[in-house]
């Protein structure tokens, strides 16, 4: 399937006074696969990673544990196959300005104990993720909310419980996108039991969507994850399968063996050596699609050399350094797109001619020549490395990168591996990483703003590399506050010329979607952000 550009009528829409978001799905994709109810107690077995934490919403923003509670957990809106938010737990969702939200739940929905979804466990788990002693992954979700602090313990006064099914929610500040942010897991819900004891319900999550846990045990650490139908979900994302269990790789290469062998139904990623084969090796089976993906890695200003001056001057230069055709073509055959920007083509308000984007051409002289700037400055001594999780199968363009940097600049470069992603993760979590680090964003939510606020503003929860600017942070002000989406954009265009300059990230390409699926497996569809919607599959 080739797909352009997303249909973000949500977005487009929220701007207006009074609008209610209401349910109703968007047009599918083409799934490239072959139709058939198949057995309705089948168990899916598809690929992932061991989730860096328990599996709580608000302390969870990697991919592994994402898509595991994206399974068990429903939140007022879920994003359909194009990316378009349908109502979930709401009833509706009415954005009455910009600052003020009404949401009116459905009643008779449940939680897995059996107890109803109502307001409050809305806003208790809002409050929880918020709080700055309980220290959540995702806190900076809920800074737009009137009462959120980043200095203490604070109660979100913003959220009004007006009954058992309604809240309303009072924001800050104008962010005429927050209906649309309100499908991302920070914004789950969770039951009384919760609160409890967090750390034991992160093991043995209690949900409210289409999958749960098949017992007290199927979170097998480092092996996989076994998810049973959940018979009381009633929301749109009506499950056709029995299961799923999500299977720990160790790589993405044995992932694609058992593939090939008709051990996984479905996998989502394709080993970069069985990038030039897979298509003729699965045939239709084969998935190749953009998805609002972008990769990058960063280098902290905290490291020696990169801060001030001659930190941009070097970002640059190894910016320069690197052939991102060359390596698109050659390690990825063309399932990448060397980047433009610092977000996806697949979102509304992407460009591709934003000032000062030449500095993501490759151009070896420019490179040289800002590498002695910077050396002018303080002469370079070290290794030049980046750090990345090598279950994830990156070492190969990790390689490319660094071989491409070390010919070009004539300095020693290499690639660093962890042996897996939670071990990379938690390094750069808690700071104690003293390399640069591959990073990437898969969309949260399909907004321009998902992919520059929570990483590069002040403080923000995924802002990995400490960056702020204060210019930008007032750019992402301005352009959050506007209703029209077209002005929205253009502050946001703006606020990533400034991100070109300081480079706090350096983009290295947009990710196709590659995966495949097993003979005999149907209704494989994947969704705007490269996840196989798994409740529609069959076998």
């Amino acid at each position: 399937m080739k797909r352009n550009k997303i249909a973000l009528s949500g977005l487009a829409l929220l701007g207006a006074v009074g609008l209610m978001l209401a349910g109703c799905a968007g047009g599918d994709t083409d799934s490239g696969s072959a139709s058939g109810s198949g057995d309705a107690s089948a168990i899916i077995r598809t690929n992932g990673s061991e989730p860096q934490n328990p599996l709580i919403p608000t302390n969870t923003n990697e991919v592994g544990g994402g898509k595991i509670l994206d399974s068990i957990f429903a939140g007022l809106v879920y994003y359909d196959a194009d990316g378009a938010p349908v109502n979930d737990m709401a009833e509706s969702i009415v954005t009455n300005d910009p600052q003020n939200l009404t949401v009116t739940l459905k009643k008779g929905q449940k939680f897995t104990d059996g107890t109803e979804v109502k307001a409050d466990n809305f806003i208790k788990a809002w409050n929880y993720g918020a709080q700055l002693s309980n220290n959540q992954l995702n806190s900076y979700f809920f800074e737009d909310i009137v009462g959120f602090s980043y200095d203490a313990d604070s109660e979100l006064t913003g959220l009004k419980k007006v009954d058992d099914y309604t809240f309303t929610i009072e924001l800050s500040k104008p962010a005429a996108d927050f209906a649309l942010r309100l499908g991302y897991s920070a914004f789950f819900p969770l039951p009384d039991s919760a609160f409890a004891d967090m750390a034991a319900f992160g093991e043995n999550p209690i949900g409210n969507g289409p999958y749960k846990l098949a017992s007290d045990s199927a979170w097998q650490h480092n092996v996989q994850i076994d998810l049973v139908k959940n018979d009381d979900y009633q929301g749109g994302r009506t499950v056709a399968n029995g299961g799923l269990t999500v299977v720990f790789y160790a790589s993405q290469d044995a992932a694609y063996a058992d593939l090939l062998g008709g051990n996984v139904d479905v996998i989502d990623a394709i080993p970069p050596a069985s990038q030039a084969t897979f298509t003729s090796d699965l045939g239709d089976r084969a998935v190749n699609q953009p998805a609002a993906v972008f990769q990058s890695f960063t280098i902290p200003e905290r490291l020696a050399h990169f801060s001030g001056e001659e930190g941009k001057l070097r970002r640059q230069a190894l910016s320069m350094a690197i052939n991102r055709d060359e390596i698109t073509k050659t390690i990825f055959q063309g399932t990448r797109t060397p980047a433009s920007d610092f977000t996806s083509p697949v979102i509304n308000g992407w460009s591709d001619s934003l000032e000062g984007s030449d500095v993501l051409k490759y151009d070896e002289a420019k490179a040289k020549d800002l590498w002695a700037q910077a050396d002018a400055i303080s002469p370079w001594t070290g290794t030049f490395q980046i750090a990345y999780n090598a279950d994830g199968g990156h070492q190969t363009w990790v390689d490319a990168v660094t071989n491409s940097i070390k010919n070009t600049l004539g300095i020693d470069a290499s690639g660093a591996p962890y042996p897996t992603f939670k071990e990379a993760r938690s390094a750069i979590t808690d700071r104690s990483i003293q390399t640069a680090f591959r990073t990437g964003w898969q969309a949260d939510y399909p907004g321009l703003y998902n992919f520059l606020g929570p990483l590069y503003a002040t403080d923000a929860s995924s802002n990995d590399g400490d960056y702020s600017n204060s210019q930008f942070d007032q750019l992402l002000s301005d352009g959050i506050a506007e209703t029209d989406v077209d002005t929205q954009n253009q502050d946001f265009q703006k606020a990533q010329e400034i991100l070109l300059q300081d480079l706090p990230a350096i983009p290295l390409w947009y990710s196709n979607v590659t995966g495949g699926f097993a003979e005999g497996v149907n209704n494989v569809k994947f969704g705007w952000n490269s996840v196989p919607l798994y409740y529609e599959i069959t076998k």
